[in-house]
């Protein structure tokens, strides 16, 4: 790890206290190198290229007219995308569904766009977090 210093005006440093305060950083440089990484990711999805793992998360309204399937149809025809889907009954209407995908940003991308898209589907969104290729034993 290295250490560095930077100059930052008492406004912008009043924001990273404040951010520090409220999600719990033991420090202004764990704070900063959250937000640093937060930026990474964001740079990073701008490659469609660039191979990623994703949460595709969905409300959806299932009485709309073959909505459910026409999602599932979309899942099955990317199937090369899905790495699972969690689906949750939130009452009578509507349904929660939160999707891992992994592939490339542009297709995982694509893909969300075409289930956000879809009418009856109240709340979309999607979370990239780029693929290092890093193995890990579990």
């Amino acid at each position: 790890m290295q250490r560095i210093t930077i100059t930052i005006d008492d406004d912008l440093l009043d924001v990273v206290d404040k951010l520090a305060a409220r999600r719990g950083y033991a420090s202004r440089s764990e704070a900063i190198r959250d937000l640093v990484r937060a930026a990474a990711v964001d740079e990073a999805s701008e490659d469609r290229a660039a191979p990623c793992w994703a949460t595709l998360t969905y409300v959806y309204d299932h009485h709309t007219r073959d909505l459910a399937r026409r999602i599932t149809g979309m899942q099955h025809h990317h199937h090369d995308l899905s790495v699972s889907t969690l689906h949750v009954h939130m009452d009578h209407h509507e349904c929660l569904e939160v999707s891992v995908l992994k592939g490339p940003v542009g297709d995982v991308r694509d893909f969300a766009d075409s289930v956000v898209t879809q009418r009856g589907v109240r709340f979309g969104r999607l979370q990239i977090f780029p693929d290092h290729g890093h193995a890990h034993d579990h």
